[in-house]
C-alpha cells in the first residue's frame, strides 16, 4: 500500500534518518549560545550600572572596568568557540550511519566542556589576578557587584581557576570521545 494516506509521514522520517533532524537544531543552538556569550558582558555592565558600581569609589570603578574588559575577552573567546564549532557539527555523522544522534550529542558535550573550561580558566584566572592586585581585601564588593559573590577571586584563584578549566576541558573531551568511539564502532560493526 503506497497511498498518500499511509506514507505522508515518510518525508519526516527520512529527515530524521538523514541526521539533519539532530544536527540542524544543534547548529542553531550553537549560534544562539555564541550570541549570548557576546551579550553577557553587556548584561553585566547594565546590571552593574543599575547597582551603582560607578558611584562606589575610584578603586572599585577601575577594578570594574578591568573586570568588564576581562568579561568581554571571555565573551569574545566563548563566542568564537561556539561559532566555530557550529560548522563542525554538520559533519558529525555521515549519510548511511545508523547511529547519528550520538556523534551530535558527543560534539555538544565536547564543545560545552571547551567553553566552560576556557571560560573558567581565562576569566577566573585573569579576574583573580587583576582584582587581587587592584582591590585586595575590597574584592568582596566587586564580586557582589558582578553577581559572582559565590566565587572567591583571590590569589588562590590565580592558580586554581586555570587548573579547574583544564580539567573540565579534559573530562568533557574524554566523555565526548567515548561516545564518539561507541558510535563509530557500532556504525562500522553493522557494515561488516
Amino acid at each position: 500500500m503506497e497511498s498518500k494516506f499511509f506514507t505522508f509521514v515518510r518525508p519526516y522520517l527520512d529527515y530524521i534518518d538523514s541526521g539533519r533532524f539532530f544536527r540542524q537544531p544543534f547548529c542553531w543552538l550553537y549560534s544562539v549560545l555564541a550570541v549570548l556569550n557576546l551579550l553577557f558582558p553587556l548584561i553585566v555592565l547594565a546590571q552593574s550600572c543599575r547597582l551603582g558600581v560607578f558611584h562606589a569609589g575610584g578603586k572599585v570603578v577601575i577594578a570594574f572596568i578591568i573586570a568588564f574588559l576581562v568579561l568581554a575577552l571571555g565573551g569574545w573567546i566563548s563566542f568564537q568557540i561556539w561559532w566555530n564549532r557550529k560548522n563542525r557539527i554538520m559533519q558529525s555523522s555521515k549519510q548511511g550511519d545508523d547511529f547519528i544522534a550520538i556523534p551530535v550529542f558527543s560534539d555538544f558535550i565536547q564543545t560545552a566542556g571547551e567553553w566552560a573550561g576556557t571560560w573558567i580558566a581565562v576569566v577566573g584566572g585573569l579576574l583573580s589576578l587583576l582584582l587581587s592586585l587592584i582591590l585586595g581585601d575590597d574584592m568582596f564588593l566587586m564580586n557582589r557587584a558582578l553577581g559572582f559573590g559565590f566565587l572567591d577571586f583571590s590569589f588562590m584563584g590565580i592558580v586554581l581557576f586555570p587548573i579547574y578549566g583544564f580539567l573540565i576541558v579534559i573530562v568533557a573531551r574524554v566523555v565526548a570521545e567515548v561516545y564518539r568511539a561507541l558510535a563509530a564502532i557500532a556504525n562500522n560493526t553493522k557494515k561488516s
